[in-house]
């Protein structure tokens, strides 16, 4: 008989020994994933939508007290924009994601990954007047920390859309030092270029790599830089062995953790919808690659991200 696969939410894990911050979260996103319910609360049904006081309760419940929220197309920005001040646990980073910007720009090109683009109402705005509009929520909420996630995808832009990606990055990074904010990059399949233009322009003085995918190079090069290195659920797939001896040739003070949920949930819930909750399984990942005590490991990444978004 075909095994079937699991669905819904993972269970919660164990408690961290110390509270610690999960650095890139999308929850306008992850209240949206349909639940069969978490499997230790029978209350909760099959097909419940969880919301999102009920998932920053069950992320404080494991030792995840406080969150940045993203928001990266202008929707997003906007539920960022409120939620940051409704929610003391969260803090917010806003941007045009570089594949929003292409779409803003009014490009249609078939790009590596073979996808249609797929234009939705909001992309009817112009790409600067999307900036624009990124600059204005920044500039008038002092709980939006970051300007992000911006920066390069090559798998999902083609030649033109690649061009409007770089115009958008460079925008976002001048932003961010306007602002003395901190800056958060998507970088897919693209870490040379994103490196020379942060080279070139001057990348501000806390630049964090989200979901951080690069080799052993580009942890050397962003350690000789002093660029923050956020590593989320990927980290302890098997398959991605480079990515954990990439992460060995950090110092501690450059290491950040996240879950990009609802994306990239952790092994062995890959496919499953991701949240905060689970960031424990990335911490604890983190800590037996680098061979360092959890505690001290726990108290390091919350140390790290006051030192990039300040206090909650």
């Amino acid at each position: 008989m075909a095994r079937t696969r699991e669905r819904g939410w993972p269970p919660a894990p164990d408690p961290l020994p110390l509270p610690v911050v999960d650095n890139h979260t999308h929850l306008e996103s992850v209240a949206e994933w349909l639940a069969d319910g978490w499997p230790a609360d029978p209350p909760a049904g099959a097909g419940r939508r969880v919301g999102v006081d009920e998932h920053l309760a069950r992320a404080a419940s494991v030792g995840v007290t406080r969150m940045v929220q993203v928001g990266c197309d202008l929707d997003a920005a906007r539920w960022t924009d409120r939620a940051v001040r409704e929610h003391p646990q969260l803090l917010g980073a806003v941007a045009i994601h570089p594949n929003e910007a292409v779409l803003h720009a009014g490009v249609h090109e078939v790009a590596p990954d073979g996808l249609d683009p797929d234009p939705q109402p909001r992309h009817a705005v112009s790409l600067d007047d999307a900036i624009d509009t990124v600059m204005l929520i920044a500039r008038a909420n002092p709980r939006i920390r970051a300007i992000g996630e911006t920066g390069l995808d090559h798998f999902r832009a083609g030649p033109r859309g690649r061009g409007v990606q770089r115009d958008s990055f460079r925008a976002h990074i001048a932003l961010a030092k306007e602002l003395g904010l901190a800056l958060q990059i998507h970088d897919r399949d693209a870490h040379a270029e994103v490196v020379q233009i942060l080279l070139n322009d001057g990348a501000p003085e806390r630049t964090v790599f989200h979901c951080f995918s690069g080799d052993t190079s580009l942890a050397q090069v962003a350690r000789e830089n002093g660029w923050f290195c956020s590593f989320a659920g990927p980290v302890s797939f098997p398959a991605n062995e480079g990515l954990r001896e990439a992460l060995r040739e950090l110092p501690p003070e450059l290491v950040m953790v996240e879950t990009d949920a609802p994306y990239l949930t952790v092994h062995p819930y890959r496919g499953r919808p991701n949240a905060p909750y689970l960031l424990p399984g990335t911490v604890r990942a983190i800590a037996e690659v680098t061979g360092r005590p959890l505690v001290d490991v726990c108290a390091d990444l919350s140390r790290t991200a006051e030192s990039v978004y300040g206090g909650w």
